[in-house]
């Protein structure tokens, strides 16, 4: 007998068990691959793990590949290192569209695969840096995922582990192991948790209710959502019960809702006294919109300026930037998404680039005017402002300094950002009022235009270069019957790139129209 031959002779030909796991950072996935490989390997089995990592968190899952056999004794078996599409028995997502994803790739087919996911949402760089609505259609993956996969158990299980104190790594095992496509019993699958030695009394908890629910999903659906409170209800603070009265006595019943969640963004941002400012001036945009006949078109014009005066009125500044960082309420919540333990302490660290235009618009507007005249003097204290800084608000240094730059709050509406940020509001509703008797729906998508600016800094410095050019078209339009269609298409071209080149073809293609 030849070496081959005998090499040959001692591999096993019988075919694994293949499983997937797609997770991103922080998700809990080596964990999980470490459980399920542990698992097996108590059981007698032979089980190999591999993973491909994505580039980064956020931006891409790392794929996780086990093969698990039961070996004839005297026989080595032959396990691959990489999934081979068509050839997976189970796929775990960690989150929903990497189970899209994970279909794309081939890795789910409906002669073989189960596929458990979780129904969660966490948004990926590449969806969250769009100037737009980047966000993936999950409706697409529900339909892909009923013709693709054999068999689909997918639920909030990032929600279920986190009603039990763990993770979303805990409740995929637990969905795994319900599903019996493996052939260990529960307490081979408790075992491997408890063998892990951390955190081991919440994972079984997220476990079981993850193994019940897979077993029986009608016995255990997901909670209903709690009931949303009634905007427009009295609070119990007088002064702001007085503003809410005003809502529900002055405005339309259409515009309430929008008008009590506006009233609440610019009150939170500033006052009282502003949330008054911003209801004045929302009286002064229904009777306009009332004269053009906002009665027969219920209302849109004056819920349009409920919606976006509010965000222009509640504009980000350096000030809210410190005051949303240092409040308890953050706090509460980073301790909550973190899973703080009582015994365990916890340190935040902010990174945060100022520049000198951020500095001047925090003076009074007098005194910003003044820098602002002497470029020279700017750049020399930009070399020492403009740099990235790694705040750790956990220490009393730096929570401090951010205190007292939220405390300006009191000054706010006397400096220069806010001199500039209410002559642009002036303008822009300045440009809706004038077009509103002529062309009710082009009035509408002015005030709709509002949307394009956002952010401090660079973004906001973009995304008003938009907006600008934007309604730069509006003299073109306002005569046209379809000139609130091209509006939003140019709105739409706008929010496509940062760059702004479709937005340069859609003005190029508007300003046809006239020739």
């Amino acid at each position: 007998m030849t070496r081959h031959e005998t090499f040959a002779g001692a591999l096993s030909t019988d075919r694994p068990i293949t499983l997937a796991i797609l997770a991103m950072g922080g998700q809990g996935g080596g964990v999980l691959a470490d459980w399920i490989v542990g698992m097996a390997e108590a059981q007698g089995w032979v089980a190999q793990s591999t993973s491909v990592p994505g580039v980064a968190q956020r931006t891409g899952a790392t794929i996780y590949y086990i093969e698990m056999v039961k070996a004839p004794p005297g026989a080595e078996p032959i396990l691959a290192l990489m999934p081979t599409p068509g050839d997976v028995d189970v796929v775990l997502a960690a989150e929903f569209m990497e189970a899209g994803r994970s279909i794309l790739r081939g890795l789910v087919t409906p002669d073989r695969t189960t596929l458990i996911a979780s129904t969660h949402r966490a948004y990926a760089v590449a969806e969250k840096q769009k100037p737009g609505d980047g966000a993936a259609d999950p409706q697409a993956v529900v339909a892909a995922s009923g013709v693709a996969a054999r068999r689909v158990i997918a639920s909030d299980l990032d929600a279920l582990a986190a009603r039990n104190g763990s993770v979303v790594s805990a409740a995929l095992f637990g969905s795994l192991a319900g599903a019996d496509v493996l052939p260990f019993p529960r307490k081979a699958f408790e075992d491997a948790i408890a063998a892990g030695g951390k955190g081991v009394a919440a994972s079984l908890k997220a476990f079981g209710a993850a193994f019940d629910r897979a077993r029986n999903p009608e016995a255990h659906a997901e909670p209903p959502a709690p009931a949303k409170p009634d905007p427009l209800a009295d609070v119990g603070h007088a002064g702001y019960d007085a503003l809410l009265a005003r809502v529900r006595a002055e405005f339309p019943a259409q515009a309430r809702p929008l008008l009590a969640a506006g009233l609440r963004k610019v009150v939170d941002f500033q006052d009282l006294a502003y949330g008054g400012a911003y209801l004045d001036r929302m009286r002064e945009l229904l009777a306009a919109d009332r004269a053009a006949g906002g009665d027969a078109k219920v209302y849109a014009f004056t819920a349009a300026c409920a919606k976006y005066l509010a965000v222009a009125m509640a504009y980000d500044d350096v000030i809210r930037v410190a005051d949303l960082k240092t409040r308890a309420s953050r706090w509460d919540r980073v301790v909550g998404e973190v899973g703080v333990k009582a015994d365990e302490i916890l340190y935040t660290t902010e990174f945060m680039h100022p520049r000198m235009e951020e500095v001047i618009g925090t003076m009074p507007a007098g005194m910003g005017r003044w820098f602002e005249a002497r470029p020279g003097l700017v750049a020399r204290l930009d070399r020492f402002v403009s740099r990235g800084r790694r705040v750790r608000t956990g220490t009393i240094r730096w929570y401090l300094a951010l205190y007292v730059v939220a405390g300006f709050k009191r000054m706010r509406l006397k400096t220069l950002r806010h001199a500039r940020e209410t002559a642009h509001i002036d303008a822009w509703l300045g440009t809706a009022l004038e077009v509103l008797p002529t062309n009710y729906a082009l009035a509408v998508e002015i005030v709709g235009a509002r949307r394009l600016v956002k952010g401090y800094s660079d973004t906001h410095a973009r995304g008003e270069a938009k907006f600008d050019r934007v309604l730069s078209a509006v003299p073109m339009l306002v005569h046209r019957t379809d000139g609130a269609d091209w509006l939003r298409r140019l709105k739409q071209a706008a929010l496509m790139d940062e760059a702004g080149g479709a937005l340069d073809g859609a003005l190029r293609t508007v300003a046809t129209l006239e020739a």
